[in-house]
């Protein structure tokens, strides 16, 4: 067909086309003739913009020994220094070569087609408050003049993308550079004895502080298409990132790590994808907040999707997830403006239970090793909020286990609780005393010996679904989260008798959200199993918690506070102490010296006495007095000292004689 169409084009306008081809080419000759012969003076001004910018701008001076062309497209520099303002010197190379590609060139980008370097250094340094990078952190002023402009992180990650790439030489070799961190207690060194980049492929050595590690990367860089990809792995032992654990006491180490950014595509003025994955081999995690062991991830991989958008970011819900042979979805979306919004889920395929408890890293979820179980399940979360309207937030949790069956506990056995055992009571991190939890013990009380006021009290305060749910409320998730982003402070729990029950006998008292993910795995495997009857986990929870300082179950706290038994509590009386439960050492400041709850008791008595009341739990004879409120009475010898009577009231009190006596003696 083509072959038709040439043979149809007349010899004119052959010969038209040849003309234009030939004065188009004759152009370029001319304009790379003309560029040739002003290059040195126009590499003499670049340099020049380049140095007043940089003074004038970030108060840095660039210092070069000797710069010349070296051939039609590559310059090359000698003593190059990098020096910030009355501080010390962040970078300096002592031989540079560059040269710049023809072709993209043409079409007005500039390239970088190939660098040579040799003894290059960059030195962070941090004194005090002096830094020397101070300027890299600089913001640029606004002036009077400046109109503003519609925030498109799109089209700021677009930029940083194509500087990236555009300096990235096809072509590189790179001998001795050094990349140096010291502060007043730290100094951390990197050093690149040779680097090399041919024809895309990277191979590169790293040596950590004077050969405390040596690590090896390589891959391959596609400028023109953004793509990039990196492995990471040691030498002799596995890679530790430097600087975490000095400055953090975080440990971060693994065997191997790699990077692949395969594709970059912007649809759109207001989206950017970028495709790819990232994969460890032998990831080991240590800090106190998380576990007091090395937390090791034996292979753990994410391929997908991230959105950039003119306003947020997000990981796309086609991105996957896996550790070992567990494979999830995980969706993220921030969106910052107008309306600032968090979205995120979690969903899997339906997969044996095994799978998931074998994925869970060693020695994050202590109580949960070696377990085994049989079945399926199926898991969906969903979770989006408008920070700026909290009460409107949307929150499902979704659990498929009907066939799921524990086969064999880990350390955490939930049978325990169904016979003897030894509580171990915490102040803190600090072991108060070991309670046995047995009729053997005379201060343990069977819950059909508690009062029905006692017992309803604190179901009422702490739990009014427990006999109902199954270890969660959605709802009280919901009102927690709710509560917390608009005081912007943690206000409200969320957690269920069954969760506190399981904390307190079961788990560390590490403060984190990596033991409250484990609490949650427990509650729900010891709830779906239903191998502790909810009467028995009501039972030991009244028996094994705090109700003052060093006041351990319901028993010590009516002896401690009313001088009675369980069986012998009154309305008032259980409803107070279902107020100390989130504060029980705070339990005495809610009387007076009379031994009466405080006015300020009042509120908490009425709240709860009408639910008590509007749920059919009690009788309508028992508003009398405020639900029992006045009835309260603290044993004497816990009441807090009365006023003390002044010298002037006294003596408004004594007859006249007595006063005029008192004076004479």
């Amino acid at each position: 067909m083509f072959k038709n169409v040439f043979q149809q084009i007349t010899i004119k306008q052959k010969k038209w086309a040849a003309l234009i081809a030939g004065s188009i080419f004759l152009i370029f000759i001319a304009l790379g003739g003309y560029g040739y012969s002003k290059r040195e003076v126009l590499l003499e001004r670049a340099i020049q913009r380049a140095k007043a910018k940089l003074r004038t701008a970030y108060d840095v001076d660039l210092l070069i020994g000797s710069y010349s062309f070296k051939n039609l497209t590559t310059v090359a520099f000698n003593n190059i220094q990098l020096v910030p303002l009355n501080r010390p010197t962040i970078a300096e190379i002592q031989q540079l070569n560059v040269s710049v590609r023809l072709t993209p060139l043409l079409f007005g980008d500039v390239k970088i087609g190939q660098l040579n370097l040799e003894r290059g250094a960059i030195t962070f340094i941090k004194r005090d408050s002096l830094r020397n990078y101070d300027f890299l952190l600089k913001k640029k002023e606004k002036q009077a003049t400046d109109t503003p402009q519609e925030t498109n992180y799109a089209a700021l990650a677009n930029r940083m993308l194509e500087t990236v790439f555009f300096n990235i030489p096809s072509d590189m070799e790179m001998n001795n550079f050094d990349v140096s961190y010291e502060d007043d207690s730290t100094f951390q060194k990197i050093a690149l004895p040779h680097t090399k980049i041919e024809s895309g492929d990277i191979r590169t050595t790293i040596i950590l502080n004077e050969q405390e590690a040596k690590w090896e990367i390589e891959g391959h860089v596609n400028p023109d298409k953004n793509q990039l990809r990196l492995r990471l792995a040691a030498d002799n032992k596995n890679v530790e990132l430097p600087l975490l654990r000095r400055k953090f006491g975080l440990k971060v180490q693994f065997e191997f790590a790699e990077f692949d950014l395969q594709r970059v595509k912007r649809p759109n003025k207001k989206l950017l994808e970028l495709a790819g994955e990232w994969q460890f081999s032998n990831l080991v995690v240590n800090h106190w907040r998380l576990s007091e062991r090395d937390i090791l991830i034996p292979s753990m991989r994410m391929a997908g999707l991230l959105n950039i958008g003119a306003t947020s970011i997000e990981i796309a819900d086609e991105t996957v997830l896996k550790v070992k042979d567990f494979e999830c979805h995980p969706y993220l979306q921030y969106t910052h403006g107008p309306e600032k919004r968090i979205a995120l889920g979690l969903h899997t395929n339906k997969i044996p239970a095994q799978t998931f408890f074998d994925a869970i890293p060693q020695g994050l979820f202590e109580s949960l090793e070696d377990i085994q179980v049989a079945g399926n399940i199926k898991y969906d979360l969903d979770f989006a909020m408008d920070i700026d309207k909290p009460d409107a937030l949307i929150f499902t949790s979704k659990m498929d286990d009907a066939d799921l069956k524990i086969v064999r506990w880990g350390k955490a056995d939930v049978n325990k609780l169904n016979g003897p055992f030894e509580y171990q009571a915490y102040d803190g991190d600090q072991l108060v005393r070991t309670i046995n939890v047995s009729p053997s013990n005379p201060n343990y009380t069977p819950l059909n010996q508690i009062s029905r006021e006692m017992r309803i009290s604190v179901l009422n305060a702490e739990d009014p679904f427990f006999m109902r749910h199954n270890g969660f409320e959605e709802e009280a998730f919901r009102l927690s989260i709710a509560t917390n982003v608009k005081e912007k402070r943690f206000k409200r729990g969320a957690s269920t008798i069954s969760m506190q029950l399981v904390k307190n006998v079961f788990l560390n008292r590490n403060k984190t959200v990596v033991r409250k993910v484990e609490e949650i795995i427990l509650v729900w495997l010891m709830e779906r199993s239903q191998q502790v009857s909810k009467n028995r986990m009501y039972e030991v929870y009244l028996n094994v918690i705090e109700w003052g300082k060093n006041i351990y179950g319901i028993t010590e706290a009516a002896r401690y506070y009313f001088g009675k038994r369980p069986a012998d509590l009154t309305l008032g009386e259980s409803i107070f102490l279902s107020s100390i439960v989130p504060r029980p050492k705070k339990g005495l400041y809610a009387f007076d010296y009379t031994g009466h709850l405080k006015p300020t008791m009042l509120r908490y008595f009425n709240i709860y006495g009408n639910i008590l009341l509007k749920t059919g739990q009690i009788a309508a004879d028992s508003t009398q007095a405020n639900y029992g409120f006045y009835q309260v009475q603290l044993q004497p010898h816990l009441r807090p000292i009365g006023p003390a009577i002044q010298l002037d009231s006294l003596d408004l009190l004594l007859p006249q004689e007595e006063e005029i006596a008192i004076e004479d003696n």
